[in-house]
């Protein structure tokens, strides 16, 4: 009796000392642990001395907004907003490129407003003053600097086109007819070859090999947008700049749409992993049916994508961008990544394009829309586009993100993520952000803010 005694005490205590273990291992929210380890390292992975602790749930009126531009944000510790433009420029700016890319004295944006309003306006860096290049066009949302010497832009609309423009700091009060594609201005040309799309983001590569999306939402049972490839039948062998639009690669090539899977299994539910180029008929023509007929894959409103400069730099292809989603189905959206082999392979439809997340969205990081790539540190810097309700409930601000990229782990997503900026209005968004080459400046578009005007901000300060 005394032995059985003694092991029914000693089986007790064992299930206490483990159900103490179980308890504790329960209590730690490894999840929270790893975002305190991320903000109280932020200094050394983002740059940036502490983290935004949460949303801004403040919204300033048209006055205060007027009065004092950089109000609009709040930003991380270290930070710091200086003013290029408010007051005097379109009111929706978006996506911008710095110009001329030598000795930059202007930026060029695209403003996403209707045919009566300005399409694309030059603003002074100097004096922040905006003038209107060329109006006429719908929706505009790309823009990117190309590597000959010409400035490509283009709409967002369903039925949209791409525009090229020569030697833009000479051109002002252009206007294009968006029937017939033809502009008032010689140094202006639609772009037929890279066909008609909902167009937001834009990879190009040195040799005039771009990427881009359509951004179109899954409708009816029928898939979202494509991702789309254009091989120029001429490539670009680098040199100086063009002098005539006659000699941009974008004068003639194919089109090819992205297919992820084999040509026996692909369609919903295959959104990641290797697939193949589909071509299609791209040239003057509307991408979305010619899509479909190939079972392009489709995502949740491909938004605006930017490229790995540092895989770029070793002779590879890869881009990263945004699945938008849609937060009132509590889909928050995502970050993708793709690969597509060597520069030198890419001027063909026989590469094999690898799609990977890099980012899942959530209530926090929730509609992403643009991106940009930090080449001073390897990071990304992700808009968020969503709505005014955070994981806590009630109403808050669109935040900025940077997120670092997938390093040496076993898994493809990002390492983390940390907030670096939150507006204080209701009404803005985050829009059309990018770096100059030096990766220290960051140019971002505080688009719908209460002013009345477009504010365009340059945020410096990552150590």
């Amino acid at each position: 009796m005394r032995k059985r005694t003694l092991r029914v005490a000693i089986s007790a205590a064992v299930l206490l000392v483990t159900a103490g273990v179980v308890g504790a291992a329960v209590s730690i929210d490894f999840g929270a642990k790893t975002e305190q380890r991320l903000a109280s390292h932020s200094e050394q992975l983002f740059g940036v001395n502490k983290p935004v602790d949460a949303s801004s749930t403040a919204d300033l009126d048209e006055a205060q907004a007027l009065a004092s531009p950089t109000g609009l944000v709040t930003l991380a510790k270290g930070l710091k907003a200086n003013v290029v433009t408010a007051g005097n420029a379109a009111p929706v700016l978006d996506q911008m490129v710095l110009w001329p890319q030598s000795s930059p004295e202007y930026l060029v944006a695209v403003n996403e407003e209707g045919t009566t309003e300005p399409g694309l306006q030059k603003i002074n860096l100097s004096t922040g003053v905006a003038t209107t290049i060329v109006s006429g066009i719908e929706d505009n949302d790309p823009v990117r600097a190309t590597p000959w010497g010409t400035i490509l832009f283009g709409e967002e609309a369903s039925d949209g086109a791409m525009y090229e423009i020569i030697d833009p700091l000479s051109v002002v009060g252009a206007t294009i007819d968006r029937t017939t594609g033809v502009s008032s201005s010689p140094n202006i040309r639609r772009v037929d070859a890279l066909g008609f799309n909902a167009f937001e983001g834009l990879a190009i590569l040195p040799n005039g090999v771009t990427y881009y999306g359509n951004e179109l939402s899954a409708n009816a049972g029928a898939p979202g947008g494509a991702y789309y490839k254009f091989v120029p039948a001429h490539p670009w062998a680098g040199g100086a700049p063009i002098t005539s639009l006659d000699q941009s690669p974008y004068s003639s090539g194919s089109v090819f749409a992205l297919r992820i899977g084999t040509s026996g299994n692909n369609g919903q539910g295959f959104q990641y992993g290797r697939g193949t180029w589909q071509p299609i008929a791209g040239n003057g023509t509307l991408l979305l049916r010619l899509a479909a007929a190939v079972k392009a894959t489709g995502y949740y409103r491909p938004e605006d994508i930017d490229i790995d400069t540092k895989t770029l730099a070793a002779g590879n292809v890869r881009f990263c961008g945004n699945n938008t989603g849609r937060d009132s189905a509590r889909y928050f959206g995502e970050t993708i990544c793709i690969t597509d082999g060597t520069v030198a392979a890419s001027a063909s439809g026989a590469t094999v394009p690898e799609v990977t997340l890099l980012v899942q969205g959530s209530q926090e990081i929730n509609m992403p829309d643009n991106i940009a790539y930090q080449s001073s540190r390897g990071n990304w810097i992700i808009h968020e586009d969503g709505s005014t309700v955070g994981a806590q409930g009630g109403t808050r601000n669109n935040d900025l993100w940077d997120c670092l990229d997938d390093r040496s782990d076993d898994d493809s997503l990002s390492d983390g993520c940390i907030r670096i900026g939150t507006l204080n209005d209701l009404d803005a968004e985050w829009t059309g952000g990018f770096f100059d080459p030096t990766g220290k400046h960051f140019y971002v578009s505080i688009q719908h803010n209460s002013s009345g005007f477009g504010t365009i901000l340059d945020i410096t300060g990552w150590k």
